[in-house]
């Protein structure tokens, strides 16, 4: 599990910069750079509000990443091995407007 810090605030997942999903994965299957990654799991707040989160939603320091970036040197097995993780996209309206900012090319 990683060490998760979500800068992808239009997220309904997010809450104070951690996930409350619980799980996410990365996307860019033939990523080199974090430009060619994205939270997949990335869904955009509806009307201000937290539409998928609810009062039993906790947000969690700590998740598991799976990933498909195989060109990421933390990428065992589809499986992030990173012990700190930082989404971006403060902006983000759709998963490929954020981006994996750990990503580092083997």
């Amino acid at each position: 599990m990683a060490m998760l810090t979500c800068g992808a605030e239009n997220c309904t997942y997010n809450k104070d910069s951690l996930c409350c999903k619980g799980d996410i994965m990365v996307g860019g299957k033939q990523a080199q750079n974090s430009e060619n990654t994205c939270c997949d799991s990335f869904r955009e707040k509806k009307c201000g509000c937290n539409s998928l989160t609810s009062s039993t939603a906790h947000p969690s320091s700590t998740i598991s990443i799976d990933c498909e970036a195989v060109k990421c040197v933390y990428n065992t097995d589809y499986r992030c091995k990173a012990e700190k993780v930082d989404i971006k996209g403060n902006t983000a309206c759709k998963a490929e407007d954020t981006i994996c900012a750990t990503f580092k090319e083997k």
